[in-house]
């Protein structure tokens, strides 16, 4: 599917709350379309984000399900907000539209929380870093688009600096911070930023060491965000070699949101993990 004909993350966003509202109040796809004077497939783009909903008939079918307050507030916001570009089209076929997703997630999250495997996350890597480990890769990513995904790679932490930035939270797996990606200079330099970034007010850093068991390495990694302060995430983003998947119904959302307490139990304090941090750094 061309990028210009993809729901973008926004309206997929919008959709599912509408679905979500519809079915809380027992109401079909039926009762929708009549409201709207529309069919039932028209409904069904609108629920997936894959076509628009006007200002007129979003209220039609806010009034239908019964919300108001601050909750109507948010969809309406977040229904002008879909069709706003993000900074990142200005990079065009640049970013893969996996990647594209990942994007609109950040820039829209009040908080975002993190497990990480086998590389420090994006969010907190430093220019030398994210070059080496894309780099590592040339199958997956073509030589001449490495500078440019690199500038993307360092736009992105913005997110942590903005006013009213996102809360973010990363638990990391002690062997993403032993690979020593790029050589021993940029993996120390990698891991001193990580303690710089972890002063900030907004940034929480967690380690899960090896001696825990297996346990914490079968869970793979992945990320939450959330679009309000309620702790359930709103989404989850999950990416492999060759694909990546992006979950919104409640049941898995509610899944990983335990798998990430569960590993919040298991990681050391964020005090003791700065240290394992640092000690890595001098051993490096």
């Amino acid at each position: 599917m061309a990028d210009e004909l993809r729901p973008t993350v926004r309206a997929r966003r919008l959709g599912s709350e509408l679905r979500r509202l519809r079915e809380a109040v027992g109401r079909g796809t039926e009762d929708a379309a009549q409201a709207l004077a529309c069919s039932r497939a028209k409904i069904s783009r609108i629920e997936t984000g894959a076509s628009g909903v006007r200002r007129l008939d979003l209220g039609i079918l806010l009034d239908l399900y019964g919300v108001s307050g601050k909750e109507r507030d948010a969809l309406e916001e977040l229904s002008r907000e879909s069709r706003k570009r993000g900074w990142w089209h200005d990079y065009g076929d640049t970013i893969p539209s996996a990647y594209v997703d990942v994007l609109g997630l950040e820039d829209d999250a009040r908080y975002i929380r993190m497990w990480q495997t086998m590389v420090v996350p994006g969010l907190l890597q430093t220019r030398r870093y994210a070059r080496a480990l894309l780099e590592a890769n040339p199958a997956a990513v073509r030589p001449e688009r490495i500078d440019q995904l690199v500038e993307i790679r360092m736009e992105r932490k913005e997110v942590l600096a903005k006013p009213d930035p996102a809360r973010f939270w990363a638990i990391i797996w002690e062997p993403a911070l032993r690979c020593p990606v790029g050589g021993a200079e940029v993996h120390r330099e990698q891991l001193m930023h990580l303690t710089e970034m972890a002063q900030l007010p907004n940034v929480t850093l967690q380690v899960v060491p090896l001696d825990v068991g297996a346990t914490a390495g079968a869970c793979g990694a992945f990320v939450m965000y959330g679009f309000s302060d309620s702790p359930t995430p709103g989404a989850v983003f999950l990416e492999t070699l060759t694909s990546s998947h992006y979950l919104e119904q409640q049941g898995e959302l509610d899944g990983y949101g335990l798998v990430f307490e569960y590993l919040r139990s298991t990681a050391l304090e964020p005090m003791k993990s700065l240290d394992m941090i640092a000690a890595i750094a001098a051993a490096t």
